[in-house]
């Protein structure tokens, strides 16, 4: 069974920064499409970013771009968001996901390609 376990949330004021960590095991991580979403209390959960299997190419979300950067170290199995000049609208709770499929051409900032998920880690930025 994949297991996907998110830490690193916090709360921190407006300005500052966080990194989440996303610790996978149970598979070949270095195979897997890694996601990261986030659920603000009383919406949908959004996509956040993405980074593609083999520590290929990266997206992020319009809203985060230029401020979040996903990154990936395969000898750990971690995923990581590094979250700079946070904002009041970033608190959500942030959730890794994992694609353990073997499309190679699939909507990775689609909440439905990927197979599991975190539990997530809540994040807070107060003003």
């Amino acid at each position: 069974q994949v297991l996907l376990v998110e830490s690193g949330g916090g709360l921190v004021q407006a300005g500052g920064s966080l990194r989440l960590s996303c610790a996978a095991s149970g598979g070949t991580f270095s195979s897997w499409n890694m996601g990261w979403f986030r659920q603000v209390p009383g919406k949908e959960r959004d996509f956040v970013a993405y980074i593609r299997r083999s520590a290929g190419t990266t997206y992020y979300a319009d809203s985060v771009k230029g401020r979040f950067t996903v990154s990936r170290d395969n000898a750990k199995n971690t995923v990581y968001l590094q979250m700079n000049s946070l904002k009041p609208e970033d608190t959500a709770v942030y959730y890794c996901a994992a694609d353990t499929g073997f499309s190679l051409h699939i909507p990775l900032q689609a909440e439905s390609t990927y197979d599991y998920w975190g539990q997530g880690t809540q994040v807070t930025v107060s003003s």
